[in-house]
């Protein structure tokens, strides 16, 4: 057992349970949410890289430290020089804090890459360093692109970051190169899948008939009661010569409105603000029932998958070795 990890694990598991709560009674995890977390474990994370990974001596400490604190400190005057030219106001000082811790994340992994690969030539031991970089490029780029929850890319990067070793052996053992967030990422995905499944089976045994791929990601919910639901409205509704029509959103239509902020209704919107959406809310009570997808936030599954990852290990890792008797 790695025991600064260890308390990263701690730090971090509680954070995700919260943030949970959080984002499935009110749709929203605040950026302070995560404060804790990170104060416990990217010092933490640090100590990690520098003696599991890179194995510096006592010289070398100060240099990697001077890395670690300079790279995101640069990175966020780059940041909020960057906005203040864009706006030409003032930044909020609570924003350069949330800028900082941001960079902080990003940062940890790529200055492990940068000292160990630049300054002591260990190209092979930054290897976790590298995954690190690039897991958390492509979690940004998701949050960028609309296709993750600000909440969700920020945990798997805190997790990314602060937790590049699996802290101890799980049941199942860890696969090669055993990168836990690989592990925390896949295991999510797979408990996410099985919501689809159970929706598929509740419109089956309920009677509700729809296109083939709109069973398995939503279901119909009263009309009336829409706004007090969760989810994407997964229809488009129009009236015409006063008769009511309506046609399902298909997925590549309603993918391209997710990622190019097309006007794809979320039922909270339509109950914080009632006024800019009266006529559609007119539609949905005439309709009688609508079709919404789940709202299930996928900081669950994460959560989820982050510690079935500490227990058990790598689920197709794991089916994999019962299926050959491994």
């Amino acid at each position: 057992m790695i025991l600064p990890s260890a308390i990263g694990v701690l730090a971090i598991g509680m954070t995700l349970i919260y943030a949970s709560f959080l984002d499935l009674r009110e749709r929203r995890v605040p950026h302070k949410t995560w404060h804790p977390a990170l104060i416990a474990a990217l010092p933490l994370a640090a100590w990690v890289y520098a003696t599991q990974i890179l194995h510096l001596n006592t010289q070398q400490v100060p240099g990697y430290l001077a890395l670690l604190i300079g790279l995101p400190l640069l990175a966020t005057a780059v940041d909020v020089l960057w906005q203040k030219n864009q706006s030409r106001l003032d930044v909020e000082r609570a924003e350069v804090y949330e800028t900082l811790a941001f960079m902080s994340v990003l940062s940890l992994p790529a200055a492990t890459l940068i000292y160990g690969a630049l300054v002591l030539h260990q190209v092979q031991a930054t290897g976790y360093a590298l995954l690190g970089c690039i897991f958390c490029s492509i979690f940004y780029a998701f949050q960028r692109l609309n296709l993750f929850g600000g909440a969700d890319a920020y945990a798997l990067m805190i997790i990314t970051a602060c937790l590049p070793l699996h802290p101890w052996l799980p049941f199942a053992g860890t696969p090669p190169p055993g990168f836990f967030p690989f592990t925390t990422l896949v295991n999510a995905v797979i408990i996410n899948i099985a919501a689809p499944l159970w929706i598929f089976l509740r419109n089956l045994t309920g009677g509700d008939y729809a296109p083939f791929p709109v069973m398995f990601l939503g279901f119909p919910v009263a009309g009336d009661g829409i706004a007090d639901t969760f989810g994407f409205v997964m229809e488009d509704l129009e009236e015409r010569d006063g008769a009511l029509t309506r046609r399902f959103i298909g997925f590549r239509e309603g993918l391209h409105r997710m990622i190019h902020g097309g006007n794809r209704i979320y039922t909270k919107d339509l109950r914080e603000h009632p006024e800019r959406f009266r006529d559609e809310l007119h539609l949905y009570r005439r309709a009688g029932r609508v079709w919404i997808s789940y709202g299930i936030p996928f900081i669950i599954p994460i959560t989820a998958g982050f510690m079935t990852a500490l227990v058990v290990g790598d689920i197709p890792y794991m089916i994999l070795q019962f299926v050959t008797g491994a």
